[in-house]
């Protein structure tokens, strides 16, 4: 391999004016979901401007392959790049121009990143000693983009090897552009969605005895449903079950036929035997205490997206590719979590019970940025001048593993 991890980073810096560009043009206009039109089109451009074929995958996935040239395995980078149904109130100057919309978890930041990675693999595609695949995925902020890509064929043609994701952190008391690389195992729990209806029978306010209220079944339901976390798991076991949204009526002097919840169920067991116990049990609960109050009770799961797995070794290669490329800028995830896993969730899980992955984060502006606040809030605020170590790190992480599983001495 004839560049170095200095020269490489050298090379991504000098792109930094056109990520800077990527980025915050798609911050303005964020899209959701597996609707994201004008993204993919930025996306493809961009990729076919550099000399690459990108192909579509599955629903509103892209795709692209660098080297291939040479006999080796495949390596697959990956970036999110769909936004939150949230408004933006971070008062930067290139806020969302799409109300109700704002990438506010950072997916915009790491498309970009992508992009970046994208063009230098291609300035050296010469030097790779296999082939890397570049996804751009739909859809992970409702844990439904990764599974449509990997049943539209992402991990074949040519076969997946191993799988390397990067997620931007704002708000954390870190130097920016740190790297950390967990240590392997569950590192993210799983999710997933429920829904709860409880039915009553509306009616006039002041005549509460002429009807049954589901407001009051379903404030009992979100009580009692605490009780699952201290009475029903063993202590140890990690589940967090929470509501984040309840709605019933639209008149103040009016009871409402219908009370509804929505929330998650959270857990870190690979084999979900937790969540299933939390999902018997919310029904029960739920049925039981609706009854209690006359009313009905209908529990609904979807959207399940399992915990995430990083493999050790890739892992290991992650802590070694990180630290040639920033030195001090790469740290142990362990050292912060004491090796415990996150309570956050992501698709890109799909993928780790698939092939061997590793998921890194990088520090993207803390409170001396003016960044204070973190993912999926309306005020949150990324740096951008991490961009360019982002990309380098993307196409670092990929010559670095094919060279070194092509037996090639570094």
């Amino acid at each position: 391999m004839n560049i170095t991890s200095e020269e490489l980073l050298k090379e991504a810096r000098a792109l930094e004016p056109q990520l800077q560009q990527w980025r915050r043009t798609l911050h303005r206009h964020p899209e959701v979901g597996f609707d994201l039109p004008h993204t993919k089109e930025l996306v493809k451009k961009a990729l076919t401007e550099m000399g690459y074929e990108p192909r579509d995958c599955g629903k509103a996935g892209v795709i692209a392959l660098a080297g291939g040239k040479k006999p080796g395995k495949t390596i697959l980078l990956r970036a999110d790049m769909d936004a939150l149904p949230i408004p933006e109130d971070s008062g930067e100057e290139f806020s969302s121009e799409v109300p109700g919309k704002m990438h506010g978890c950072g997916h915009d930041m790491h498309t970009a990143m992508l992009l970046g990675a994208a063009k230098l693999l291609k300035a050296h595609e010469e030097e790779l000693e296999g082939t890397v695949k570049l996804e751009f995925q739909p859809a992970e902020e409702i844990f439904q983009g990764s599974p449509d890509m990997i049943a539209g064929g992402l991990l074949e043609d040519p076969h997946v090897d191993a799988a390397v994701m990067f997620h931007v952190l704002a708000g954390m008391p870190l130097p920016v552009g740190t790297v950390l690389v967990p240590g392997g195992g569950i590192t993210m729990a799983s999710c997933e969605q429920y829904h709860i209806v409880v039915k009553g029978k509306g009616g006039h306010g002041s005549t509460p005895e002429n009807c049954i209220d589901p407001i009051t079944a379903a404030a009992h339901i979100h009580i009692a449903l605490q009780e699952i976390n201290s009475r029903e798991l063993k202590p140890g076991d990690f589940g967090v079950l929470t509501t984040g949204r309840f709605e019933a009526g639209a008149a103040s002097n009016v009871i409402p036929d219908v009370a509804q919840m929505w929330g998650t169920i959270r857990t870190t067991d690979p084999e979900n035997k937790t969540g299933e116990l939390i999902r018997t049990r919310m029904t029960e609960i739920a049925q039981g205490v609706a009854a209690a109050f006359r009313c009905t009770a209908e529990v609904s799961f979807a959207d399940y997206c399992p915990c995430m797995v990083v493999d050790k070794p890739l892992a290991e290669n992650a802590m070694d590719y990180m630290t040639e490329l920033l030195g001090k800028g790469a740290m142990d995830m362990t050292a912060l979590t004491g090796g415990k896993p996150g309570g956050g969730s992501e698709d890109f899980a799909f993928v780790s019970h698939e092939v061997p992955t590793v998921s890194m984060f990088i520090a993207a502006g803390g409170p001396e940025q003016g960044c204070c606040y973190g993912q999926h809030h309306p005020k949150v605020r990324f740096d951008d001048s991490i961009l360019y170590e982002g990309s380098a790190a993307f196409g670092w992480f990929a010559l670095r593993w094919l060279y070194d599983n092509a037996g090639i001495a570094f």
